[in-house]
């Protein structure tokens, strides 16, 4: 089977997540999409980030009813940071029966160069990219690895929602409902 994999913190999962994902899942040569949340990105600031089983608990939750998108705990497993070459290489070896791509933002493309072991990850996967506002096809535009896809853009970030609630504004229709009821009941990101 075909698995795109979708890494984030999902802190929160969103809307634009899902869309994305189920963009991936239905309009590509994907068969399945698998959310693997991510304890820690080495590239970027952990000072924000809400318990990793809270946002592993919010993707089961936003994925519950969606037909060909799963979430996957295997960074979870695995020393930390986690790196993606890393987690290719472990669920390769859990899933060899899987023929797995990484789903990534064009924003991504800009710091793949500084990604541990980045060039055994174009030499054996394949990665679908979707546009992120602000961020053109750059060095990878021809590269036989990688395809740009017409993912609808998303300009709805995580960044967004946590200061909107702690801000105490309505982010319905931004989260998946029972999202919106896990960030409630636990009295996240105030």
């Amino acid at each position: 089977m075909k698995v795109g994999l979708f890494f984030g913190s999902f802190n929160p999962i969103h809307t634009g997540h899902m869309i994305i994902a189920n963009y991936m899942a239905n309009h590509t040569d994907l068969q399945q999409v698998w959310l693997v949340v991510s304890p820690h990105n080495p590239l970027k600031e952990k000072s924000d980030l809400i318990n990793m089983y809270d946002r592993l608990e919010m993707a089961r939750l936003a994925t519950e009813d969606a037909m060909n998108i799963r979430v996957s705990d295997a960074e979870l497993k695995l020393p930390q940071p986690s790196y993606t070459i890393d987690t290719l290489t472990y669920l390769h070896e859990k899933y060899p029966e899987h023929e797995f791509s990484l789903i990534m933002g064009s924003d991504n493309l800009l710091s793949l160069k500084k990604w541990k072991n980045y060039e055994l990850i174009l030499r054996d996967y394949h990665i679908h990219i979707y546009p992120r506002p602000g961020y053109d096809k750059h060095d990878f535009k021809d590269h036989p690895s990688i395809s740009f896809t017409e993912t609808p853009l998303m300009e709805l970030s995580a960044t967004f929602i946590r200061n909107a609630v702690k801000a105490k504004k309505n982010v319905q229709y931004f989260v998946p409902d029972k999202v919106l009821k896990f960030i409630e009941g636990k009295n996240l990101y105030k």
